[in-house]
C-alpha cells in the first residue's frame, strides 16, 4: 500500500480571469479514471475555473489530444488523467515513458499541463492513489494545471499585436479582413 507520509502542497491559486481547462482522461480504467475526474473537477471548481472533458483511448492518446486542443482550441490548460497497470510485457514502460515525455514536451512548449497518468504495479496502488477523498490524484492534476497557468499569466508578456488584432496608436491604420461596417460608411476600421 501507498504510504501516508505527509506532503507540502501550495495553495491552489484563485483565478482573476476566466480560466478554462480541458481535461482528457483515458477511461481504461473506469473506476480510477471516474475517481481522477471527480476530484480534478471538484479542485478546478473551487478555484473558480471552468471545465470540459474529453475522453480518448488509452494513455498514449491523452497528450494528442492535448496538442490537438492547445493548437486548435481556446483551453488556458489542461490535466491528463489515465492509468497504467503492469502487466507482463514491456509495454508498461512504452506507455509510461511515452506518454510522460509527450506531455512534457508539451509543457515546453508553453502548454499548462497537470500529469495525473498514474503508472503503478496493481489495481490496489491506483486505487488509493485515485480516490477523490483519499491522495486524489486527479484533484493535484488539475491543481498543477491551474498553477501554470496563473505563472504564465503572471509572467506574461502583453502582446504586440502581430497577427491579431493591433492594438494601441496604430489600430486606426489596418482593417480587418470579414469585417464590414455600415454599407453607407464603408468597412469597418478597428
Amino acid at each position: 500500500m501507498a504510504s501516508s507520509e505527509a506532503h507540502y502542497s501550495l495553495p491552489t491559486p484563485k483565478m482573476d480571469k476566466p480560466t478554462k481547462i480541458l481535461i482528457v482522461v483515458a477511461p481504461y480504467y473506469k473506476d480510477i479514471a471516474d475517481q481522477m475526474v471527480a476530484g480534478a473537477k471538484a479542485e478546478i471548481e473551487a478555484a473558480g475555473a471552468t471545465w470540459d472533458i474529453a475522453e480518448v483511448p488509452g494513455a498514449l492518446e491523452v497528450p494528442t489530444a492535448i496538442r490537438i486542443a492547445y493548437r486548435q482550441s481556446n483551453f488556458d490548460g489542461f490535466v491528463a488523467l489515465g492509468c497504467v497497470i503492469r502487466g507482463e510485457t514491456t509495454h508498461y514502460d512504452t506507455v509510461c515513458n511515452d506518454s510522460s515525455r509527450a506531455l512534457q514536451l508539451l509543457g515546453l512548449e508553453g502548454a499548462c499541463i497537470g500529469n495525473a497518468i498514474l503508472t503503478v504495479e496493481n489495481k490496489a496502488q491506483a486505487e488509493v492513489r485515485a480516490e477523490a477523498a483519499g491522495q486524489n490524484k486527479g484533484g493535484g492534476a488539475a491543481a498543477a494545471a491551474l498553477h501554470l497557468i496563473a505563472l504564465t499569466r503572471r509572467f506574461g508578456k502583453v502582446s504586440q499585436g502581430a497577427g491579431f488584432r493591433p492594438g494601441g496608436a496604430i489600430a486606426d491604420d489596418y482593417l480587418i479582413a470579414g469585417e464590414a461596417g455600415d454599407p453607407e460608411e464603408g468597412p469597418k476600421i478597428v
